[in-house]
Formats: C-alpha cells, sequence, structure tokens
C-alpha cells in the first residue's frame, strides 16, 4: 500500500535494507547492500517519474546499451586523458640480517675508522645486534662496535703564572709565565740548565718532593691554582700525569699490572675484568698492544726500551690525566722507538693536553704545535725567550736568539 500526503502525492520513504548470505544453498538473488530503492518504484514500476527526461540521443534509452559498450571498451593512450589511479601497495623484500639498513628512527653509533695499533683510540669487537628503534622494537638488521675508549671530556688548559723557582739559595727560573692550550703539544726547547725540567715538575707539585726546593707564583689547571690550601698532592699528580726521561716500569711485576699499578695509589677499587679492560684501553692508546698482548703475565723488565717507555706513557693513561707531561721521553731510544713515541704522542693530543721537554730540534717540529724557548745567561735563572707557534718559532723567530738556537748555531 502506496502512502500519500494531504495533496495526493505518493510519499516516498526508505525501505529497509536486506542482508542475503551469499553463501547459502537457497536460490534467493544478491541484492546490492549499496542501493537506495524508494516505496514507489518497489511497488509500481510503471509508475511514471517526476521529472522527464531529456530526449537527447547520446541519453535516449534505446543508445543506453551502445553507450555501456564503449565504454567497456579501452580507451586510446594518445588520445584518452590520463586518470588517477590509486598505486598498488609496493612489496618490500624480506630484510637481510646481515645488511645494514639505513633507517632515520635509529640512533646508532658512527661507525669507526680502521687505524695503526701505534695510533689506535678504539677497536672494533664482534657485532651485536641493538634494538635502538624509537618505538622500541628491535631490528636484526642494525648492528654496532664495541668501543672500549671511554667518552670524551674537553680537554684542560694549563697555566703557569709568575713562576720562580730556588734549590736552596740558587735560583733557577725567574718569574715565568706560559700558556699550554688544550688539546695541544707544548714543547720546552732551550739549552741544558735553563729550567726546563724544573719548570715541568713544578706543574704537578713534584718539584715539592726535592728537600731544599722552594718555589713562587700559580699553576692554573682549568683556572683553579693546584697549589691552593687545601689541595691535594694526590688529586694534582691524578689529573697532571708524568712521564720521565728514563723508563721506570716495576721490573717484577707484569705488563698488564704495571698498567693499573697507579689505580692502587688512588685507592681504586676495580674488578679482574675491569683491571683486565682498562690495561688493554692504554695499551692501545700508548701504542703497544699489538706487541704485547699475547704476554701480558710476564714482567715489564722483560721488554726493550722503547716498549718500557710506552709502558710508562700506558700506566700514566691508566688514571685517565688531563695534563701528561713528558720530560725528554725519546733522549735514550733508537729512531724506531722515538717514532712510535711520537705517533702516540700525536694520537693522545686530539683530547689531551701535552706538555714535553725535548732537545731534539727535529722532533720539536714534528709534534709540537706550540713552542717556549727558555734560556739562562751567564749564571742567570732561565727565563722563556719567546713563545710562539711552531712554525713561526722555527720560520719567522722574532729574537735573534731564538733563529740562532733553532738553526743549531749553539746549544
Amino acid at each position: 500500500m502506496t502512502r500519500v500526503d494531504d495533496n495526493g502525492d505518493a510519499i516516498t520513504e526508505p525501505v529497509p535494507i536486506i542482508v542475503v548470505d551469499r553463501d547459502a544453498d537457497d536460490d534467493v538473488p544478491a541484492i546490492d547492500e549499496t542501493a537506495e530503492v524508494d516505496a514507489v518504484g518497489a511497488a509500481a514500476p510503471d509508475a511514471e517519474p517526476e521529472i522527464d527526461l531529456p530526449t537527447d540521443p547520446e541519453t535516449d534509452p534505446e543508445t543506453e546499451p551502445a553507450i555501456e559498450q564503449e565504454l567497456q571498451t579501452e580507451p586510446d593512450p594518445e588520445t584518452a586523458p590520463e586518470l588517477e589511479t590509486e598505486p598498488e601497495p609496493a612489496t618490500e623484500p624480506a630484510a637481510d640480517p646481515t645488511d645494514v639498513v639505513p633507517i632515520t628512527s635509529i640512533i646508532v653509533t658512527e661507525p669507526v675508522p680502521t687505524v695503526e695499533p701505534t695510533s689506535a683510540f678504539v677497536r672494533l669487537g664482534a657485532l651485536e645486534p641493538v634494538a635502538a628503534f624509537d618505538n622500541g622494537e628491535d631490528w636484526p638488521a642494525v648492528w654496532a662496535a664495541e668501543v672500549i675508549e671511554p667518552a670524551r671530556r674537553p680537554a684542560s688548559s694549563l697555566e703557569a703564572v709568575r713562576l720562580s723557582a730556588w734549590y736552596g739559595d740558587h735560583k733557577v727560573l725567574e718569574r715565568v709565565s706560559l700558556v699550554m692550550p688544550p688539546a695541544t703539544v707544548t714543547a720546552l726547547i732551550g739549552p741544558s740548565g735553563c729550567g726546563k725540567s724544573t719548570f715541568l715538575r713544578i706543574l704537578n707539585r713534584m718539584h715539592e718532593e726535592t728537600p731544599g726546593a722552594r718555589m713562587g707564583g700559580e699553576v692554573l689547571l682549568d683556572g683553579a691554582d693546584v697549589y691552593a690550601a687545601g689541595r691535594r698532592v694526590t688529586d694534582t699528580r691524578r689529573r697532571i700525569g708524568m712521564v720521565f726521561q728514563k723508563p721506570n716500569p716495576f721490573p717484577a711485576m707484569s705488563i698488564a699490572d704495571n698498567v693499573t699499578a697507579g689505580l692502587r695509589l688512588t685507592g681504586a677499587r676495580l674488578s679482574r675484568a675491569a683491571r683486565a679492560e682498562v690495561a688493554e684501553r692504554c695499551l692501545i692508546r700508548a701504542g703497544l698492544w699489538a706487541e704485547v698482548r699475547d704476554r701480558l703475565a710476564r714482567p715489564g723488565g722483560t721488554l726493550s726500551g722503547g716498549q718500557q717507555q710506552r709502558l710508562c706513557i700506558a700506566r700514566s693513561l691508566a688514571v685517565d690525566p688531563d695534563v701528561l707531561l713528558m720530560d725528554e721521553p725519546c733522549s735514550a731510544l733508537d729512531p724506531t722507538s722515538t717514532r712510535y713515541i711520537e705517533e702516540t704522542i700525536a694520537a693522545l693530543s686530539v683530547d689531551m693536553t701535552i706538555v714535553i721537554v725535548t732537545h731534539n730540534m727535529q722532533q720539536a717540529a714534528r709534534v709540537s704545535h706550540l713552542c717556549a724557548f727558555f734560556l739562562s745567561e751567564d749564571g742567570a735563572p732561565g727565563r722563556i725567550v719567546e713563545t710562539a707557534s711552531t712554525v713561526d718559532i722555527f720560520e719567522r723567530p722574532v729574537d735573534p736568539r731564538t733563529a740562532d738556537y733553532v738553526h743549531g748555531r749553539f746549544g
């Protein structure tokens, strides 16, 4: 029954959609679930529509089958306009666990370059998968290298302010001031007896260990005076290490124990595994690991002179100093051992302040960034004649005495 309004016109209302199970065995035809059927069309299919259809031949009912057939044919690719179609989802190949996949949401350590054993800062260990996704998911194709070098900290600056020194009544230094910038190698050059070694010993409070020795002035490590009241000597010597002219390892102590001996003096307590890691790291930085890795239990006295000096450098590095002082470390070594020491100095200077005393002008030119020329004339206390970059000291010296010394005309 068709419902009508007050004017007698039929009222159109939607008919409930019937969902038919297509898998059923009955012969009920499938109904388009999206179709919308009105009550008038369902009840009276022959009823006249309310709106007249246009008489255009393209929309004439007799031509509709031909139009449908034409639409079903493929358009000419040269004349038909391009239609926007949804791209098919790309299928990604399965990830190979041996490949490194560059994903921006992963935080990984940058690759460590391979370096020579004499200048190594890190070593590559066994590759292990890491989970470093922002969403916490694991990805087996991301790998990280084992790095045994601790995180670097900013290098420290060292400054001597108006230093004077005496041995009894004999004055050996007269108001010497010098700035040693961070992460640089400063070479102290000059003839014997001008106070270079004494100046070096004052920097880490070794001078006061000599009976009758006195000093005046300040030594500033990162702006703080190491001679200030209440400042512990052991704290100063831990931050300012020293390598002497003659190698002095403990001859009966094993190579590994020689490296970690300084840690015991500072009161540090480490497990056996931690001590082994410290020994390996310091021997690598000192350029000695490749030569002694298979005989760490042998006495340190069995090493050659150059190896013993690098062992002493490794021992100084074990306490992780900010500054390293070196008093003619290559004076008793052969050219090959000297080259190893110089390579070690260059590698350490990347993040450490180094001060070296040397009488070898070629060595000073090779390893240093800054030079200070000391001189004592006619029995007077030692002074600094000139301080400048190494290039300027050797190529453009200001004082003629500096030029005479670096070119070998005296000294």
